[in-house]
């Protein structure tokens, strides 16, 4: 007989579910509800496996009698020894824990207790006594039988298994939420609801990992949802997540009510539909969550002194590498779930390996998804700091920035770790200039050791700095000390590149790193992704034009998804190319599907015998440079230079001062390949390559030969003789007209000054001339050196002054030393 034909009481979902497994994570009692015992039949009879609904009624926590325990004893044990070991302000490491014991759930034998035991386990819950109710019904425990069917083997056995797990994860979420009942009563309907689907609906591992995060993350909302506020923004956003809860709990309850034929027939849709509804649930609880981490971050660094704010900002770190940083996005709502999934558990359980890399070729997706991890992490209390590495901007591809910065957040967020910190860094802050062994072993293992803080740290595209190892340098120096700080986990991605593979083959890091190969996930699993993005994206289009009733079409879309042949960065530029103010997102589509398919020059990046990212990067360009005009002019070729050879991206109004440009001609072909580019509305901020997967097409002669747009090396002497001549034409003395005989720490509006009497664009060039100074045969040498000679005699001092005012005099020294260099 099915197993949810044996209840002798018909299952009602309306009912409050607090399952057996007995927990003391909350406050207060469990409450009337039902008992789910497996492998019994009915009146505690054998029934061939299933679960028998039992009658509970209030659970009594007087001490138990002499005997056979009426519980799961490991699993309590496990659970109460979390309790003692970790307090309740550090969730995540408590969360950790727990998640790290799951799998004893159900698979351990009641143990005979004596009375002294249980008086001590009362005492330890610290529960008042409940009046008991008499049990009508043969009480049979999860996991009685567990370690021999165990031993019989088979997967019946597994089945019962993570159906033990995952009602015992749920009966933690349904303890946990009695106890805030009062305080937030959605969540115990929802856990309630959540409980009577997952009793009618078998389960698959993926839905089981879902029910543990969820169970641990409501147990993170029980202290803040236990406690009353006068904080009406706080009200209002209470008031929006229980709206979530209700709506969630609402359609799930659908589920459980109905009919046996109904749940038999749409057994897998069920499954993929309570698996979203899930997420929502998770999506709702770390959207409140993020707000809840900001407003305690943002607290703790008022309490900040003085003293130590001066030393964390003037220390040297990156700018904009935080996952925080304006512009930086995470991925759609509902795709690359199994990716994330599998990540979240590795970050939660310390038992786990300390290191995981995120292994993925260009454009797959890995700097999204690092995003959505670090947000996620951030939301749950356990991101300690992160860093996104980038190509397109020096600090950031530099990899002596990486352990300072990441230091420095940490600082900022943790006090046990900042007062380690700052005394070391203010009695020797040439720290941040010494070797990355040094780094890592100063400026984070030894504050890490002594503040004992359980963190991630995520650190993104490691392949995106410069480095001339043949094994990673930044792994090599990691794989000598992970092992140092035991409570801290690293999430690093980055492309499968000699270097990058070699690091992580190191003997010392080898073992301690858990892989996941993000292009070699599933197929359909991409595709039904990338088409998720498609339907949104193309949604989002539908409802800003007129004339899109039923577009595209389900073939166009097919064929879409088809081209994308698993590339998001694929997916995105062609939603970029639609979307255009200029166009029709009609029109676009049609073009785009229209284009012959080029088999010339694939390159690395083909991925199949018809789709490639150069071809659809040679598309775009045509058409956007067809038009009559465009043909043959230098300008456009100059433009492109600038934006893909600038040392540091540069914004279109800086473009149009260092060349000598009209403003007005320097947007439209930017905004002509905008579906190539990150492009704001204000012409003072940077434009940039939206992946360095174009900058790598249009630089290489064998994938970009169309000599119109391809850029070679030599540009780079334009670029410098460019800035050459706007120091020689721009730069004078005091030009922050600054006060004589002061320090410029002294000088309280610096910046302000420096940002209004120095434009972007002589910023630039002051800062990175030299970089352009490339060892290329050149017909305009004379012109150079003639530029060169000018700047040096009558505009020298004056340049030395800008750096000091901009704080790069560094930079000087390599330039000397680079310009010496192309003399000889």
């Amino acid at each position: 007989m099915p197993w949810y034909k044996k209840s002798k009481k018909s299952f009602q979902p309306s009912q409050t579910f607090a399952f057996f497994i007995p927990t003391h994570i909350a406050a207060g009692p469990l409450g009337i509800g039902a008992e789910l015992n497996p492998d019994v039949g009915p009146e505690g009879s054998n029934g061939g496996g299933g679960f028998t609904i039992v009658n509970r009624g209030i659970v009594s926590r007087q001490p138990e009698p002499s005997g056979v325990s009426t519980a799961t004893p490991g699993f309590e044990d496990t659970i109460m020894e979390h309790q003692r070991e970790v307090p309740l302000d550090r969730p995540n490491e408590r969360s950790g824990l727990i998640a790290r014991d799951l799998s004893l759930v159900g698979q351990r034998k009641p143990e005979v207790r004596n009375e002294e035991d249980n008086q001590d386990r009362g005492n330890l819950a610290e529960r008042p006594p409940q009046a008991p109710v008499e049990n009508k019904s043969q009480v049979v425990h999860p996991g009685e039988n567990a370690q021999e069917t165990a031993q019989s083997g088979g997967s019946k056995a597994a089945g019962r298994d993570w159906k033990n797990t995952a009602i015992g994860v749920v009966g933690i979420a349904s303890d946990i939420a009695m106890g805030v009942a009062e305080a937030f009563s959605p969540l115990k309907a929802t856990l309630a609801t959540i409980s009577a689907v997952y009793a009618q609906y078998q389960g698959t591992a993926a839905v089981k990992d879902k029910i543990e995060s969820l169970a641990l993350r409501i147990a993170t909302l029980e202290k803040v949802f236990a406690k009353s506020t006068d904080d009406e923004a706080e009200k209002t956003r209470r008031e929006e997540i229980q709206t979530k809860f209700t709506t969630i709990e609402e359609t799930l309850r659908s589920f459980s009510q109905k009919s046996l034929i109904s749940r038999v027939a749409d057994h897998v849709k069920d499954n993929e539909d309570v698996s979203g509804l899930l997420e929502d649930l998770r999506e709702a609880i770390n959207d409140y969550q993020m707000v809840q981490q900001m407003a305690i971050y943002d607290q703790g660094c008022k309490l900040i002194l003085v003293a130590e704010r001066a030393t964390l900002n003037t220390f040297r770190q990156a700018q904009g590498a935080e996952y925080r940083h304006v512009g930086r996005k995470g991925c759609l709502k509902g795709t690359r779930r199994t990716v994330l999934d599998e990540i979240e558990l590795w970050a939660r359980d310390f038992a786990k390996l300390p290191v995981y890399w995120l292994n993925g070729l260009a454009g797959t997706g890995k700097s999204t998804i690092a995003q959505t991890i670090a947000e996620r992490m951030f939301a749950e209390g356990q991101l300690g700091a992160s860093f996104f590495c980038s190509r397109g901007f020096e600090d950031r591809s530099t990899l002596h920035f990486i352990f300072p910065t990441i230091a420095i957040q940490l600082a900022r967020k943790y006090p046990e770790f900042r007062s380690v910190f700052v005394p070391l860094v203010q009695s020797d802050p040439g720290i941040a200039y010494e070797s990355l062994y040094n780094q890592m072993d100063k400026l984070i293992v030894g504050p890490l050791k002594k503040s004992s803080i359980s963190i991630t740290i995520v650190i993104d595209a490691l392949d995106e700095c410069k480095d001339e190892e043949p094994a990673s340098a930044i792994l090599s120096v990691l794989a000598r000390f992970v092992t140092q700080v035991p409570k801290v986990k690293f999430f690093l991605t980055g492309r499968p590149e000699p270097r990058i593979r070699e690091g992580f083959r190191l003997p010392l890091l080898v073992d301690a790193t858990n892989t996941f190969v993000l292009h070699e996930v599933q197929t359909n699993e991409i595709n039904s992704d990338i088409q998720q993005f498609f339907e949104s994206s193309f949604l989002e289009l539908a409802f800003r034009h007129t004339g899109l009733d039923n577009w595209p079409t389900k073939e166009q879309l097919n064929l879409l998804c088809k081209r994308a042949a698993g590339l998001f960065v694929y997916a995105v530029a062609t939603v970029k190319f639609i979307n255009t103010q200029s166009f029709h997102p009609r029109d676009r589509l049609d073009l785009l599907l229209q284009l012959p398919d080029s088999t010339v020059h694939e390159g690395k990046t083909k991925f199949n015998p018809s789709t490639s990212l150069d071809s659809l990067y040679r598309s775009i360009l045509q058409e956007a440079f067809s038009h009559a005009g465009a043909e043959g002019d230098p300008r456009i070729h100059s433009i492109l230079s600038a934006v893909i050879l600038a040392a540091n991206p540069l914004s279109p109004s800086a473009i149009s001062t260092l060349l000598g440009i009209n403003p007005d001609y320097v947007t439209p072909p930017l905004l002509s390949i905008h579906s190539l580019l990150i492009l704001h509305e204000d012409i003072n901020k940077p434009v940039q390559p939206f992946h360095k997967s174009f900058p790598d097409f249009i630089t290489d002669p064998t994938r970009c030969t169309n000599q119109r747009f391809y850029i070679s090396s030599s540009h780079h002497l334009e670029l410098l003789v460019c800035c050459l001549n706007l120091m020689n034409n721009t730069l004078e003395k005091n030009m922050c007209q600054l006060p004589g005989a002061v320090n410029n720490s002294e000088v309280h509006d610096l910046q302000e000054r420096a940002d209004k009497k120095i434009s972007q664009a002589l910023q630039y060039a002051c800062r990175s001339w030299y970089k352009h100074l490339v060892n290329e045969p050149t017909a305009n040498r004379h012109e150079i050196t003639s530029a060169l000679c000018c700047f040096l005699e009558k505009k020298f001092l004056f340049w030395l002054e800008v750096l000091s005012v901009l704080g790069a005099l560094r930079n000087a020294v390599d330039a000397l030393k680079i310009v010496a260099e192309w003399l000889e």
